[in-house]
């Protein structure tokens, strides 16, 4: 019987152990610490009626990136942003907490179009929302939108959105 029970001890206390691990392994902010995804070495490109525009991307695309999302990321390049990539067309909504920087929400339905253009106040927890159905969300450093014409209606294309829209299939 006691054998039994430093089995199940040992059992239990392996198991704490590799949840520990596997948490530690896995995108989180729960630490205060800012998660930095690498770079996409494809940029995202912004077709707008001021011309092109490029982006260099991280991409949240699991539950958990896209949770931490920029939070406690106090700064990024002009040039520089985080595309969320949902599994599928969804009402979506985000909100500042935990993050200090100012940043612009670009929602964008599953072709590729902008469907919006919000502002993100630091560390507010009210709801930012498109109001309709998007495939992703392009967050860039608050401003970033205005200065390169990005508005209703431009073409985003990226591998990742392309493959949601069927032009990568072509």
């Amino acid at each position: 019987m006691a054998h039994r029970n430093w089995l199940t001890a040992g059992a239990l206390c392996a198991a704490i152990a590799l949840a520990a691990i596997f948490s530690a392994l896995r995108p989180s902010s729960a630490d205060g610490q800012a998660m930095m995804l690498p770079a996409d070495p494809t940029p995202l490109v912004a077709i707008t009626g001021s011309g092109k525009h490029s982006f260099s991307i991280e991409i949240a695309d699991s539950s958990e990136e896209r949770e931490a999302g920029l939070m406690f990321r106090k700064d990024m390049a002009d040039d520089h942003g985080m595309l969320f990539v949902f599994e599928r067309p969804a009402e979506v909504n985000f909100w500042m907490k935990n993050t200090p920087m100012p940043l612009d929400l670009v929602f964008i339905g599953q072709d590729g179009r902008i469907k919006a253009v919000k502002r993100g106040e630091p560390e507010s927890e009210g709801i930012i929302s498109p109001g309709q159905p998007v495939s992703f969300v392009l967050e860039l450093k608050a401003g970033t939108a205005a200065k390169d014409g990005l508005k209703d209606g431009d073409l985003l294309r990226h591998p990742a959105i392309d493959k949601a829209s069927g032009a990568g299939s072509n």
